[in-house]
């Protein structure tokens, strides 16, 4: 049975996209793919909003977070840690072998500029970690005004995972000094598993440059090198390269700002469903997430039979919560493709599963 995914990554995927996936299959070193590569480079830099390359790695994000961390910390790194994933980045930051600290703050709240400040005044740190948009806690940091800071210490490179709010919210890569913006695919951008993204800044590059024990994967010198001739340094996942073309097309017929805007409107559709039914948000409303909302489950419904009940009658998925916060909190997805007439229905569907469950 096939049912709709409104939960925090993968979500749906749209026929459109499905079909792109079934390109017809090209050498990766031939012309053709060195003609596939040079025409998404184009629209993929305004999406990053950067002049930087953006280079196309056969992994999930992940691998460019560790790759990040062997590539980019000769010192000291400091991982900025606000909830499950963003926690997670320390210790891979120490099972590479580099000397790392956590700045921690309680999950459901935001990064700190000026605590950022007083660790970066230490002196200790050349290279720090950031989760934008935390997907386990709903928290949308704010990445501007942590930027403000990080680039007061020009010895420190910023690596910042836009996982789930890259192509849904403005980041403004080059504008704000980020040396490395990287994503995933299966979020925002609406097409299955397996395909990250990156952009790294002449300083990241340069960084890289000199530290050794990066390996070769995800060697981000290789990476520019290969760029250089528009090709990946190793095997790139086709289909999902041409689902990326064809996602690009879609963005840039919608708009860059009708595309903000439309995650905006959804977003408060989900915020609305949980005010009128008198669930409360988690994280700080000021730095709730656009892209997700993480309820917290404060009317103690069982989300498990829930979510059991929402699959078998309406044939939608939310999700349950993550990590420590599973059960106590639940998750909605409003990212991607969805629209208003999407969302508005999916919010119907949960008034009448809900009054099954407390009437």
């Amino acid at each position: 049975m096939s049912y709709k995914l409104y939960i925090p990554g993968p979500v749906e995927v749209s026929e459109k996209t499905y079909q792109a996936l079934t390109t017809h299959i090209i050498g990766h070193r031939s012309q053709d793919f060195v003609a596939l590569y040079d025409d998404i480079q184009p629209k993929l830099q305004t999406l990053f909003s950067t002049t930087s390359p953006v280079f196309l790695s056969t992994s999930s994000a992940w691998g460019v977070m560790e790759g990040s961390i062997r590539n980019l910390v000769q010192k000291k790194a400091l991982c900025c840690m606000c909830g499950a994933f963003s926690d997670k980045w320390l210790e891979v930051a120490h099972r590479c072998g580099k000397q790392a600290d956590g700045y921690q703050v309680e999950w459901g709240k935001a990064l700190e500029p000026e605590a950022i400040r007083k660790y970066l005044q230490t002196g200790e740190y050349d290279c720090i970690t950031m989760v934008h948009n935390e997907t386990s806690t709903g928290v949308m940091n704010p990445l501007k005004e942590i930027m403000d800071v990080v680039r007061e210490f020009p010895e420190v490179i910023s690596v910042v995972d836009t996982v789930s709010s890259f192509s849904a919210v403005p980041i403004l890569t080059d504008e704000w000094g980020i040396d490395v913006v990287l994503t995933g695919c299966q979020k925002a951008l609406a097409i299955p598993p397996g395909l990250a993204l990156f952009t790294a800044s002449d300083r990241a590059l340069a960084r890289a440059a000199q530290v050794e024990g990066r390996g070769y994967y995800f060697d981000f010198v290789e990476f520019k090198k290969n760029h250089d001739k528009s090709m990946t340094p190793s095997t790139p996942v086709l289909p999902h390269i041409f689902a990326l073309k064809s996602k690009l097309e879609d963005i840039f017929e919608e708009g860059l700002e009708a595309r903000y805007a439309r995650h905006e409107k959804t977003n408060a559709m989900v915020h609305e469903w949980m005010t009128r039914n008198g669930f409360e948000l988690f994280p700080e409303k000021q730095f709730a997430s656009k892209t997700l909302t993480t309820v917290s489950n404060n009317r103690n419904i069982d989300m498990n039979a829930f979510n059991k009940r929402l699959k078998e009658r309406f044939q939608m998925v939310i999700n349950t919560g993550y990590g420590k916060i599973k059960g106590v909190t639940f998750r909605i997805s409003n990212m991607g493709d969805e629209t208003e007439e999407t969302i508005g229905e999916l919010v119907r569907n949960l008034d009448a599963v809900l009054e099954e469950f407390t009437s």
